[in-house]
């Protein structure tokens, strides 16, 4: 007996309406990153070790997909390490490549390796799968496709107002309002680590503070004391746990919380210098938000970091994130060469238009009309106008089996063709079409002339 077939947890298989809005979501983010002049680019979906691991925090490198070597992997193992199964040992030896985890590592690489031939300031797009071992849940997959754009070679703050825009004219673009981009600065993180005395546990800290929204103040506290950081320390934070109001309101409790930490205080100058830019060229679909406990979990910031929360009626994950990196280029061996980017979430972006109803209904629709087959002599008939039509760019399609009317009337239906078209006997001695609309049911009788113009409006 046949085994019944499966998917890997964290995958899906897409229908055809599905791929659809997928493309469109996709083709929206594509001809914004063009405008802002991004040029596209294309990575491998798995990349050695060295390039990956060691790049995300502890957490990301758990969560990345590892490849076994191929042929008799075994063979090549340490025997002790076998016979002690020591984990650790072993997985150097049978695995050097890994399924990418984001597509910003693999940029960093591509920039290195490329930097003789690319014209810096460099603006990248890339629209490519990444795959996580995270447990999946409602829009958290284990494959996903991530849209990323980056700048690198700039230090200027313009970049980040260009990439707000570029967030807000992407969600203008798909008629979703509401939308929060959330904003912090990695500098500010860095202040407060310094002033509550945890400069040595940045990574814990930060890491601990991003889940303040998941697992509310006492989970951040408890998991900071895990960690080693004193209660003390913890306690100093409490103007930032209670921190409200608009943005300039939050900066001011940030300016009196770091006045003595220089790095904090850069921070905030960088973030008010972006807020008074938004201001004089406002949002039209989005808002600014300063998020004081945002931390974005990877290692790799540096400065300016987003996140983007959907609208509130919308109960999901952040659609959106990204920020600064000053270093990144510098792990493959090319330092001083500061970046930002920002990344779309597609799948989460997806179930947002799904639930608010957002889609195009053009998009349920493939082709523009369905030819009835009547038989071989009216088939031909009808292939030959399917034929010119397409080559005038119009998507129509003959049905391929002379089958009953009401067989083939169903499929119609069921595949949302807007119209068909009828070619009998009568139509066939006339040098006509008959087109039937299937919303309203009227009918006309058409020239192949008018039939083209018809279908092509």
């Amino acid at each position: 007996m046949a085994t019944k077939p499966s998917l890997p947890k964290g995958t899906r298989d897409f229908s055809p309406l599905e791929v659809e809005r997928r493309e469109y979501i996709k083709s929206v983010v594509t001809k914004n990153f063009k405008k802002y002049g991004f040029q596209a680019i294309e990575t491998p979906s798995f990349e050695n070790n060295s390039t990956l691991l060691g790049k995300y925090g502890e957490e990301g490198d758990r969560l990345i997909f590892k490849l076994l070597n191929s042929g008799n992997f075994l063979k090549k193992t340490n025997p002790e390490d076998y016979k002690n199964q020591d984990i650790q040992k072993l997985g150097l030896q049978i695995t050097e490549k890994s399924l990418r985890y984001d597509l910003t590592v693999p940029f960093a690489r591509y920039v290195v390796m490329h930097q003789n031939e690319l014209d810096f300031p460099f603006k990248r797009y890339q629209i490519q799968p990444v795959w996580r071992a995270d447990r999946p849940q409602k829009g958290r997959y284990r494959e996903f496709y991530q849209c990323d754009a980056d700048a690198v070679g700039s230090k200027s703050l313009f970049q980040e107002i260009d990439f707000i825009h570029l967030y807000d004219d992407v969600f203008t673009n798909l008629k979703i309002k509401g939308v929060k981009i959330q904003v912090n600065n990695r500098k500010i993180l860095s202040g407060i680590a310094e002033i509550i005395g945890a400069t040595h546990q940045l990574i814990d800290f930060t890491v601990a503070l991003d889940k303040l929204d998941k697992i509310g103040r006492k989970g951040v506290e408890e998991e900071m004391l895990a960690k080693g950081i004193t209660q003390e320390a913890i306690n100093q934070l409490s103007p930032i746990f209670e921190a409200s109001g608009n943005f300039e309101e939050q900066l001011g409790v940030l300016s009196d919380l770091l006045s003595a930490s220089e790095i904090g205080k850069q921070g905030i100058e960088e973030l008010q210098f972006i807020a008074q830019a938004i201001e004089k060229m406002p949002l039209k679909s989005a808002s600014l938000v300063l998020n004081i406990t945002l931390a974005r979990g990877l290692d790799y910031y540096t400065g300016c970091i987003f996140e983007v929360a959907p609208p509130e009626e919308v109960k999901l994950g952040s659609i959106g994130g990204g920020g600064r990196y000053d270093d990144l280029t510098s792990i493959f061996g090319l330092k001083d060469v500061s970046g930002v980017g920002i990344s779309f979430g597609l799948d989460r972006i997806y179930l947002v238009l799904e639930q608010l109803n957002l889609f195009p209904e053009s998009l349920a629709t493939g082709s523009k009309a369905l030819f009835i087959n009547f038989g071989e002599k009216e088939a031909m008939y009808c292939l030959q106008a399917v034929h010119h039509l397409r080559a005038k760019g119009v998507a129509v399609e003959l049905y391929p089996d002379a089958a009953k009317m009401k067989k083939q009337m169903n499929y119609a239906n069921k595949r949302n063709f807007p119209f068909v078209v009828l070619a009998g006997e009568s139509e066939l001695q006339a040098n006509k079409f008959t087109l039937k609309n299937m919303r309203s049911g009227e009918q006309n009788l058409f020239t192949f002339e008018e039939l083209f113009a018809y279908l092509n409006m």
